[in-house]
């Protein structure tokens, strides 16, 4: 399995960070770059938490879209194009940023945990850097969903069953 070395900011102060949240993100990317079959035997993220302040202003950036959004992803390469890190030899696959109000709220809303919410958000992030996409694809989006739930589910991240 590939061992993942990850780069962790948490540059906001809007919403307490839970105890063990870095693992679980950590545990969501490397079990992504397993079920992708990722080859390499190191890759490098780096992830930051932000407020929806500056996810908006990002998002506004990069992506001309003038509104808060929950991650965005800055991929470094996709398909087995990457640098590699000459101190550690990793291959660099990007960064994620998370908007940790948003992450909030959505677990508000969807009925689960915030670490369940930045699992869910890690696991699709990396798919980004990884090459797959959504946006504009919808047998993509059919593809990154059902591997989200798989590497999800084989976490034990879930959601809880509705009654």
């Amino acid at each position: 399995m590939t061992k993942v070395v990850m780069v962790f900011h948490n540059d906001q102060k809007a919403i307490e960070v839970p105890k063990g949240l870095r693992t679980v993100i950590r545990r969501c990317v490397a079990q992504t770059l397993k079920e992708t079959e990722f080859d390499g035997d190191i890759a490098e993220v780096s992830v930051t938490l932000v407020d929806n302040e500056t996810i908006k202003q990002l998002n506004k950036e990069f992506r001309d879209k003038n509104k808060v959004t929950d991650v965005i992803s800055f991929p470094l390469g996709a398909y087995d194009d990457y640098d590699i890190n000459p101190e550690n030899g990793a291959y660099m696959l990007g960064d994620i940023v998370i908007s940790m109000e948003k992450a909030h709220a959505q677990a508000i809303e969807y009925g689960h945990s915030l670490v369940r919410e930045v699992g869910f958000l890690a696991t699709h992030s990396t798919l980004h850097l990884l090459g797959y996409d959504h946006e504009d694809d919808p047998q993509g989006e059919k593809v990154m969903f059902e591997l989200q739930d798989k590497i999800l589910n084989s976490l034990n991240i879930t959601r809880p069953e509705k009654e």
